[in-house]
């Protein structure tokens, strides 16, 4: 099996750790490739941001569609261009919040959301709304931790997203933390030995489930709204992006 994971910022660093946290779950044999936007926000921490990490996913899908990949993981917790790029190819898709909120679903009756910076909290609770988790997630928090300042996160920041979820876990009475950030994945395994609840990170919970759909031959249903995008002219930077209608 052959997985593209896309980084829809333009950390390179960020990038690779998640990369790391992936190839470290994925079974033996499963092939995972990291790409991230040629341009863009290095963070994603607002809807402006995210209107580019949704484009530049849009193009690096596009850009690989001369490639062959069982399933693609999107790694950025507002799953960016998530529906785009179920109309781009047949593969299973996976945003790394919806599968974050199956997985936590499966093993505890309330999760709560430790996420980066507060601004972005609205975006998770509108992301819990879509998948239909309103039941399931107790809270969401934030900790006003940069995404940036997780790339190489020493102890501080670690204590810091520690507290963050022990606070969670008591005012909300949840039996389970999902990390609100791909960046927090190389985390997840420390935080879940301190916790000692079930601990979630969206990067490796959507890599395995990713393996779960291509085993039972799943792909992307093309006859509705996730059918390939009309063909028509692009102008512009996002010219190259587009293609020529039929004459």
């Amino acid at each position: 099996m052959k997985l593209l994971l896309i980084n829809p910022n333009t950390s390179a660093t960020m990038t690779e750790a998640m990369i790391e946290s992936a190839r470290a779950v994925v079974a033996a044999g499963t092939q995972v490739v990291g790409r991230q936007p040629s341009f863009g926000p290095v963070s994603i921490e607002s809807h402006f941001d995210e209107v580019f990490g949704a484009a530049g996913v849009a193009e690096q899908l596009k850009l690989a569609q001369g490639e062959t990949f069982d399933a693609v993981v999107i790694a950025c917790f507002g799953d960016p261009g998530l529906d785009a790029a179920r109309e781009l190819t047949d593969a299973p898709v996976l945003g790394i919040a919806e599968a974050a909120f199956h997985a936590a679903s499966f093993v505890a009756t309330g999760f709560s959301v430790v996420t980066t910076m507060t601004r972005t909290c609205g975006i998770a609770e509108r992301l819990v709304q879509r998948y239909g988790f309103e039941r399931s997630c107790r809270g969401i928090h934030g900790t006003d931790i940069p995404v940036l300042a997780l790339e190489g996160c020493g102890e501080e920041v670690v204590a810091q997203i520690e507290a963050a979820a022990r606070l969670a876990l008591q005012h909300d009475r949840s039996g389970a933390i999902v990390l609100g950030c791909g960046g927090m994945a190389a985390l997840c395994r420390t935080l879940q030995q301190r916790l000692g609840v079930p601990v979630v990170d969206g990067v490796t919970a959507a890599v395995k489930m990713a393996e779960a759909l291509v085993g039972l031959s799943l792909k992307t249903d093309k006859t509705g709204d996730y059918a390939p995008p009309l063909p028509k002219r692009w102008v512009g930077w996002a010219a190259p992006l587009g293609e020529a209608p039929a004459p």
